[in-house]
């Protein structure tokens, strides 16, 4: 049986799909790896790409093919459920690792560090075919972020992480639509079990390009839709976890609004402090002092010609 499953999620990368195949196929481990390759009915050709892989690694690779475009979470959790390994990594057919040692690492840490639910290292950016030396998680991210600290945010890559398979084989029916935000549900339902472990070497490479569903976004489309994705997902688990979702979506948004407002995005920063009021942790996650003092200088700022 094998240790890891390699997850690889994707639609319409043909130019991308690979490059990601290639570097989970080149990975060295002392343990079984298997590849789990989800296809969500492309128009591109990216079918015709996997089934070709498929064919010339029947040892190593299954194939999970939609007969129609699901546009759902559903192609992660049908992976999830037929993933046979203890740990699991995620990878988008548009991204690719760029070590050949990371699973060979991160399950050597999660097998000595049975307190912790997953494991992420860094990843860098790049745009389109153009790697950049930009990083996507600061490599001041806290080493250990426990449940309170992961409903401030997502600090991690996709293709950064391996996780646990206990805690989310069975992810609930509810997932299914979060799409396409696939991770930071996993990851909180990770963190009901365990802290989340980031290591800031980069052993990925995370694309931006038009294709992509929600990194190239607009910045009022990512707070509003993340605004929805915390309430959604505090009502999901029950609210037995209300308070800590409330105080992350308050801190997030809050931080949000004095980051944009220091570089003069006045409507952006306008938003993001109304959902952190919103989101109903002023008084307690932030004060309101100092609450009133970012709309203070949020006003006056909208008053400069």
């Amino acid at each position: 049986m094998p240790l890891v499953t390699v997850l690889i999620v994707t639609y319409n990368h043909a130019r991308y799909i690979a490059e990601a195949i290639d570097s989970a196929l080149a990975q060295v481990t002392d343990f079984d790896v298997e590849i789990l390759i989800s296809e969500d009915a492309s128009t591109d050709g990216t079918r015709t790409i996997v089934e070709d892989y498929a064919r010339r690694f029947p040892e190593r690779i299954r194939l999970l093919l939609s007969q129609t475009n699901l546009r759902s979470n559903q192609t992660v959790a049908r992976g999830l459920r037929a993933a046979r390994g203890e740990f699991v990594a995620l990878l988008d057919g548009d991204d690719y690792w760029s070590t050949t040692d990371k699973l060979q690492r991160q399950a050597g840490f999660l097998l000595r560090h049975a307190d912790c639910a997953a494991h992420f290292f860094n990843a860098r950016v790049a745009h389109a075919a153009i790697l950049t030396d930009a990083l996507w998680t600061p490599p001041n991210q806290a080493k250990r972020v426990d449940l309170r600290e992961i409903w401030h945010g997502n600090p991690y890559a996709t293709a950064g992480g391996m996780m646990r398979l206990a805690p989310i084989r069975d992810v609930p029916s509810w997932y299914d639509d979060f799409f396409p935000r696939t991770d930071w549900p996993l990851y909180i339902l990770c963190a009901m079990t365990g802290d989340l472990a980031f290591d800031p070497e980069p052993t990925a490479v995370y694309r931006l390009h038009e294709g992509g569903m929600f990194s190239t976004g607009s910045e009022t489309a990512k707070l509003d839709s993340t605004f929805t994705f915390l309430i959604r997902m505090d009502r999901c688990l029950g609210r037995r976890h209300h308070d800590l979702a409330r105080a992350g979506a308050t801190r997030l948004f809050f931080d949000w609004a004095a980051d944009y407002l220091d570089h003069r995005q006045v409507s952006l920063a306008r938003r993001a402090l109304f959902h952190s009021l919103r989101s109903g942790g002023i008084g307690s996650e932030v004060g309101w002092r100092q609450f009133l003092s970012l709309a203070l200088k949020l006003a006056r700022t909208e008053g400069r010609p």
